[in-house]
Order: structure tokens, then sequence, then C-alpha cells
């Protein structure tokens, strides 16, 4: 839909997804900020924390996208035998500069350049962890990030699962602007749909040439047929999860790190559905993608912590001497 977000002095883009993605962090970061020097905390600890777990996110995020989401041969080819690596593309898209391929025209596919070169060689073989190439998995991000923020807050002597109960509310904020910026780079689509809220994305986008592989467009420059806004659904969900967190549930709490597994479990039902709708690349096993199957294993662990913070909680209570 829009590559870029805007362009500033009409040199600098700004992408739209990680404009986006930015924007969250900064909001998440600064409303984390202030509740840590709220409740008497130092609020530098929780700006080290969010620039830690932003590293970790992009990093996980990224190896699970490799590993899960079906491109592992791929990226593993492109560096060891480049021609047996076949994008499926147009003449025309394959000598575009996006793709900077060699036609194979016997075969009818794309395949990527291999000039022989050391910086081209270089080029190819880290193509797995070249993140600004786009491609991520969420809960790779979210798995590496949580063990971060443990070692973080361990090491500046921070409660944690207070700590955590702030981070399921300003990741639910950050995930809602997030999935603004997926809508407008025209990531993570849905399957076709004939609801009056189904959005038509533009020629060369990403629903587009899905379709056209799959057969139902004649080429991936015509716009797309009408697809679910998945992206808008998720990002709706969240900024209702944190309103959710933040207005309802933090303020119950009966112990510190309810309103993370909160955050987890609702997540995860909501990511749960949304992934029956979607419609692009995302790796699985037994009919459910890997977020699907990530989501179950969570909701078990959030079930499992659940119990045992209960558990300690009531024995506090009781063990509390009445007040006569």
């Amino acid at each position: 839909m829009h590559g870029r977000l805007f362009t500033l002095f009409d040199t600098i883009p700004f992408p739209s997804y990680f404009t986006l993605l930015v924007t969250g962090f900064v909001f998440a970061t600064a409303m984390g900020a202030i509740w840590a020097k709220r409740i008497g905390q130092d609020p530098d600890v929780v700006v080290d924390l969010g620039l830690a777990m932003l590293m970790a996110g992009v990093i996980g995020g990224r190896l699970l996208h490799v590993l899960a989401d079906g491109y592992f041969w791929d990226y593993v080819h492109l560096c060891t035998d480049p021609a047996a690596v076949g994008w499926q593309v147009t003449e025309a898209q394959c000598r575009s500069t996006s793709y900077d391929g060699l036609w194979d025209a016997a075969a009818g596919v794309c395949r990527p350049q291999a000039t022989g070169t050391f910086w081209d060689a270089l080029d190819r073989c880290t193509a797995w962890i070249q993140f600004w190439r786009a491609g991520f998995a969420f809960y790779g991000g979210f798995v590496l990030a949580s063990i971060t923020a443990w070692y973080v807050l361990k090491a500046d002597r921070f409660p944690f699962w207070k700590a955590a109960d702030m981070a399921g509310i300003t990741v639910a904020l950050g995930l809602g602007f997030g999935r603004m910026g997926c809508h407008l780079a025209g990531c993570c689509f849905g399957i076709e749909s004939n609801k009056p809220w189904a959005i038509v994305f533009p020629g060369d986008s990403a629903a587009s040439e899905s379709q056209w592989k799959a057969g139902l467009l004649a080429s991936p420059f015509e716009p797309s047929h009408a697809v679910h806004p998945t992206q808008l659904y998720e990002s709706a969900g969240c900024l209702g999860i944190a309103a959710f967190l933040l207005l309802f549930l933090h303020g119950r709490k009966r112990y510190d790190g309810q309103v993370f597994l909160a955050f987890a479990a609702l997540y995860a039902g909501l990511r749960f559905l949304i992934e029956f709708v979607r419609a692009d690349d995302r790796g699985g096993l037994f009919g459910l993608s890997t977020s699907q199957l990530f989501g179950m294993a969570i909701v078990v662990a959030v079930a499992v912590v659940h119990r045992r913070l209960g558990a300690r909680a009531n024995v506090l209570v009781v063990r509390e001497p009445a007040v006569e």
C-alpha cells in the first residue's frame, strides 16, 4: 500500500513498517519510564530495558522467521547453490532493482545473482541475518526479548514481575502501532473476503504477488482481490488488550505478574483466531501455523505460572497478621 510513510527533505525515506514500529517502541518506553518513576524505581532502567528488548526482539523474530516460516532452505541455497533458488516472478520483476536477478528462460524462473565476487557471496550468505530486508516472526522476538528482560532486570535489581506487568501493557500498545505499519507496508495480509471492510492492495504488493502465484491473477502487477485486513484486526485487538490491562486489570491484580500473564494469554488467543484468515507464508505443522503452535504452548505456560504465582500470593495473604 504505502511502503513509505513520508519522505523528509525529499531525500530521506521513512518506511511505513519501521517508522510505526519505532513509534510504538518510543511510546511504550516512555510509558514504562513514567510508570517506573511513579512507583519509586529508576526510569533509566526501563529505557535500557526497552533498547535491549528491541534488539533481542529483532534478532529473535528474524531467527524464528528463518527457521520456521518455510524459507530455511532458500537461505541455505542462496549461500551454497544460488541456482537451486527459483523465484516465481516475471522477467520484468526479475530484472528490476528490487530483485536484481538473472532470468532463467528455460526454467521460467528468476535466479539470484551469482557473480562469484567475494562481496556478492558475502551478501548472499548473510541474507538470513539482514533484518532490514524484512521477515520476522513475532513469537521468536517475544521469547528472546523476555529472556533478555530477565537478565537485564536481575542485573539492575529491578523487581521482575512488576516490570513484566508494565511490559504486558506497553508491548500490547507497541504491537497496535506495529500492525498499522504492516497494513501500510502490505505484509501479513489476509485471505480473500467479500466483507464490506475488505481491503484491495495495489499491484506489485505482497498480496498481489501471492494471488498471482496461486493463479488468481494474470499478473502480480494487478491490484489484488479483496482480502481480510488482518493487520488492522490485530492492531485493534492489541490496543483493546492494552486498554483492558491498563484500565481494568492492573488496579485489581492479585499478584505481580498477573497483568503480563493476561497479556500473553489474550494475545495468544487473538493471534490464534486471526491466523485462520491470514494468507501470507508463515510455516506450520499439523494444519496449524507456527504462531498458533507457539500460542498454544504459551497458554499452557501461562496457566502453570499463574497457578504458582497465585498460590504464592495466597500464602502471603494468609501469613499476614490480622489487624484488630
